[in-house]
């Protein structure tokens, strides 16, 4: 097959004005000449595919000279998924620049405030919630017809005051306190 001159017109002016319009620094322009380069590319590898013959599938009988090249078709399609993948990913940068834009000074920040809020309350129902399960308790401690035990009150505070005295009584043989219980160091 000879390439047709229109094609090849095409795919030269394609090309020419994609990279033209790619130079320019608006994200829409960038986009539309990416598109632009992507399809003269996808006209490229069917211009270089050589003539067209038959299916690509090998019979009985079937001259294999006579069977078309599968290649570029499978380049074209990688190409067109490419350029799909690209494509949004770039609306996906147009549209965040345009978003920032929007916002001007207060950026990213915008949600921030309602969800501070929202965690303050969420803080505040929770320590309210709290409190309110400790008064249940002392209530219930109140109720109850038990007597405190007094003599274990006094051997808590004993033993309290004997732990305060160890820890903040200095070391007196210069030596180092042991705090295994079982006096090794």
């Amino acid at each position: 097959m000879t390439a047709s001159l229109t094609l090849v017109v095409l795919m030269a002016v394609l090309f020419g004005a994609g990279v033209s319009i790619m130079l320019e620094r608006s994200l829409t322009r960038v986009l539309i000449g990416f598109l632009l380069v992507g399809n003269a590319v996808n006209i490229l590898i069917y211009l270089m595919s050589g003539a067209p013959g038959l299916a690509p599938i090998l019979g009985e009988g079937v001259d294999p000279d006579a069977i078309s090249d599968p290649l570029p078709q499978a380049f074209v399609l990688t190409a067109i998924v490419i350029n799909l993948g690209i494509t949004a990913f770039m609306l996906a940068l147009i549209y965040r620049s345009w978003w920032l834009a929007q916002l001007g000074l207060e950026g990213d920040l915008v949600d921030d405030a309602a969800e501070i809020a929202e965690d303050a309350e969420e803080a505040a129902d929770l320590i309210r919630s709290s409190a309110a399960d400790d008064q249940a308790i002392q209530d219930l401690i109140d109720a109850s017809d038990e007597e405190p035990d007094e003599d274990l009150e006094e051997v808590l505070e004993l033993e309290a005051s004997a732990r305060d005295d160890l820890e903040t009584r200095p070391p007196s043989s210069g030596a180092p306190r042991s705090t295994d219980p079982g006096g090794k160091q």
